[in-house]
């Protein structure tokens, strides 16, 4: 009777050679290229084929990847296997530590078969045929893996060399990376060079033992990941952090290139990795002149090319020899001979921020630009700013609520500066966009209590007031000044009477009090105490704007322009895309651990930002720093449960404050829209699933008017009120959504 195989199928890789069709978000093994399913269901129903014996099917895969992931195992009989997947790739040597794990823990020291899950093997038959003429090798401990004789002299393989042969295996001399061109026709001349599949068999004890002898690293941080990790009916999951924590290498590098003894047998199958155009042209199915045609595409003249259009028509003529793949948002021309170097060019867009590799313009994505067009407007019109226009205002004290409860009643708490200028600067913004309530006289209002409560001597303006009125924190914060600036230009804008004189006074004590005599930004209070933040002179940066925007007057541009100097000498970080928010008096990071702490939320507001002012002063580069600003928190910095933006992360993605607020999800949906319009890709599918995750999780829950602004890692809500200051954020994010969206009916 055959032993038992535990099969692994490894499906975390991007598949970058196969851009612009494989992409981050949709890598190649969940592609469907021949007709008869995904690479990755294809790969499980060849493995669930053995003829004889168990085969438990296990699958190692991304945590972002877990709707795929499930789609494809529908219907699969698994064998007692299931999905593991991992919260952040670390590579493939982590893949088969646990893998080893696994299969160490719940099926003993039993046969480990690792295979990718992104390989074209159409002989199922002859693929477990070469397994088990492998299986008597692995179970007399050796690592065994699997060589294609090679058919042509292929740079895009590695390869094993290989010397004595007994019963159909072979030993492995070594391996060698991928070669150039003469290279590659030696090792064909040579006759004992094969072309590495990638795949592995091994007793799961021989690999445990071959990690403890050269990489005990990654088998400990492994193990320890796999301890801690939870389970539920739809697979395991492992703690980030821990996770994290592996060393990233591949198994190539970190075991089978250092170990002694491993065997290759010859695989009786056929193979491809489809790891390039000119693959899918060699296994396509070709017409009389040799091209394979896929999509809307009229080819007149053309040969031996592999044409595709994921869209609109394609039209080519006289072409030979050449890949051309045309998705919603991005073309690919070269010839077949050099298909395998578009990761040229995937790596040029990722330097330059581009989300053309991270995300897929599917239709299945969005219904329609402007879908959720009607429940905003409905929103926004009909239940926020009539409640927070009566239940908000503090008709008896002066002023705007801090809070309300959940039941629309005011709570009594003390009156920050900074959310009676946020709510200013809301029913401004109302005003400007037609809402037809009492935005004058609420402006109005608040600017007369702000001014009337809240001035200091100086001429500048408190933290915080007692509900009465009375100052509770004469503290003049440049946050808060920030926000005050803000309302101003926008209420200036809408008519008030006092706007201009008040902002005018509030530079005024700026310069004066609050500027760093260094010229190096602003301090965080007039006594120039606590450390130095980034995020108060995002607020200014913001401010500034409005009033160029009010006034055309360039000294504001150039206010502001200083913001930006100290973002490209200071805040920003090229190596990680991330935005620092905590430094010392020199601007180095700051020493503690918040010198790494990033949040993704001030990234979505820096890159609606920088857009905005790279408008308005003609530098276009910054358009590229906000790509990247928003790739990074795109990428690190959203809970893989929700879609929802966490409060903080570590600068390699880590998150460090798990609560998902309002406010981010608000400033996502303003970086889309910003970006959306900077010369990018069509980021409208975007706007519309940010607008969405909004609702679905923040707003839709909560009564009428109000939204959850504290929602924990799984999605439950923690919030106890409803904070005013969130108002702004929700207002001015989903009016410029109805801006953008106008064309369609309400």
């Amino acid at each position: 009777m055959s032993q038992r195989i535990v099969s692994f199928v490894m499906s975390g890789g991007v598949g970058s050679r196969l851009w612009p069709l494989s992409r981050e978000d949709n890598p190649k093994q969940f592609h469907d290229f021949s007709g008869d399913g995904s690479m990755l269901a294809k790969t499980l129903r060849r493995l669930a084929a053995r003829p004889d014996g168990q085969t438990p099917i296990f699958l190692i895969a991304s945590e972002r990847h877990a709707d795929r992931v499930h789609a494809d195992l529908a219907g699969l009989d698994l064998a007692g296997g299931g999905p593991l997947f991992e919260p952040t790739g670390r590579n493939t040597a982590a893949a088969v530590a646990l893998a080893t794990l696994r299969t160490l823990s719940e099926f003993g020291d039993s046969l480990v078969l690792v295979v990718p899950s992104d390989h074209e093997i159409s002989t199922a038959g002859q693929f477990w045929q070469s397994v088990e003429a492998g299986a008597e090798a692995a179970r007399a401990g050796r690592l065994v893996v699997f060589g294609i004789k090679p058919t042509q002299p292929e740079t895009g393989y590695g390869y094993i060399e290989v010397s004595a042969e007994k019963g159909g295996v072979s030993d492995v001399s070594r391996f060698v990376e991928k070669p150039d061109l003469a290279t590659a026709r030696g090792y064909l001349e040579a006759g004992n060079f094969y072309w590495n599949t990638g795949i592995f068999l091994f007793r799961a004890a021989a690999m445990r033992d071959a990690f403890a002898a050269f990489e005990p690293d990654i088998w400990r941080t492994t193990e320890a990941a796999y301890k801690a990790a939870t389970s539920d009916l739809s697979g395991l999951y492992m703690p980030l952090d821990l996770y994290a924590a592996i060393p990233s290498n591949s198994i190539d590098y970190a075991i089978m290139e250092r170990a002694r003894d491993i065997a290759m047998v010859p695989a009786g199958f056929r193979w491809n990795d489809l790891g390039s155009w000119q693959s899918l042209l060699d296994v396509g199915p070709a017409d009389d002149q040799g091209n394979v045609i896929v999509g809307d595409v009229v080819a007149i003249d053309c040969e031996n090319s592999y044409i595709r259009s994921d869209g609109r028509l394609l039209s080519a003529i006289g072409m030979k020899d050449v890949a051309i793949v045309s998705t919603a948002d991005a073309t690919f021309v070269a010839p077949v001979s050099h298909s395998q170097h578009v990761k040229k060019v995937v790596e040029q867009l990722e330097k330059s921020g581009r989300l053309e590799t991270r995300f897929t313009p599917a239709h299945d994505r969005v219904i329609e630009s402007g879908a959720w067009r009607r429940r905003v407007h409905h929103w926004l019109f009909q239940e926020t700013l009539p409640l927070w226009s009566t239940a908000g205002v503090d008709e008896r004290h002066g002023g705007f609520h801090e809070a309300l409860g959940f039941d629309g009643s005011p709570l009594m708490k003390p009156k920050r500066m900074r959310t009676q200028a946020r709510q200013v600067y809301a029913f401004a913004v109302a005003k400007e966009r037609g809402w037809t309530g009492p935005a004058e006289r609420l402006i109005a209002h608040g600017i007369d209590f702000m001014a009337a409560k809240g001035r200091t001597e100086r001429g500048g303006w408190v933290r915080m007031l007692n509900v009465d009125g009375a100052v509770a924190d004469a503290t003049e914060d440049a946050y808060d000044h920030s926000c005050v600036l803000l309302a101003l230009a926008h209420a200036h804008m809408s008519g008030n009477p006092d706007a201009l004189r008040l902002g005018e006074e509030t530079f005024a004590f700026l310069d004066a009090h609050l500027e760093d005599h260094r010229m190096t930004g602003f301090l965080e209070t007039s006594d120039g105490k606590g450390e130095r933040r980034s995020n108060p002179h995002m607020h200014l940066l913001e401010a500034f704007l409005a009033w160029y925007q009010a006034t055309g007057e360039r000294a504001h541009l150039r206010r502001a322009a200083r913001i930006i100097d100290l973002f490209r000498s200071h805040f920003f970080d090229p190596e990680s895309w991330t935005l620092g928010e905590y430094f010392d008096a020199e601007w180095k990071p700051a020493a503690s651990d918040k010198g790494g702490w990033t949040e993704p939320g001030h990234h979505f507001e820096w890159a609606s930002l920088l857009v905005d002012f790279a408008g308005r002063s003609g530098q276009a580069e910054l358009s590229g720093f906000a790509r990247k600003l928003y790739a990074s928190a795109i990428a690190n910095g959203l809970n893989r449960a929700t879609g929802l933006a966490y409060g903080a992360v570590s600068r390699q993605g880590l998150p460090l404050d798990l609560i998902s607020r309002s406010w981010p999800q608000a400033e996502a949906i303003k970086a889309a829209i910003a970006l959306d319009g900077s010369g990018g890709p069509d980021l409208k599918p975007e706007i519309e699933a940010r607008v969405g995750r909004l609702f679905r999780w923040h707003i839709d829950p909560a009564p009428l008017g109000l939204w959850i602004d504290r929602i924990d890692e799984r999605g439950r809500s923690l919030a106890s009120d409803v904070p005013a200051s969130i108002f702004y954020h929700l207002v001015c994010a989903l009016t410029q959504y109805l801006d953008g969206t106008a064309g369609e009916a309400v």
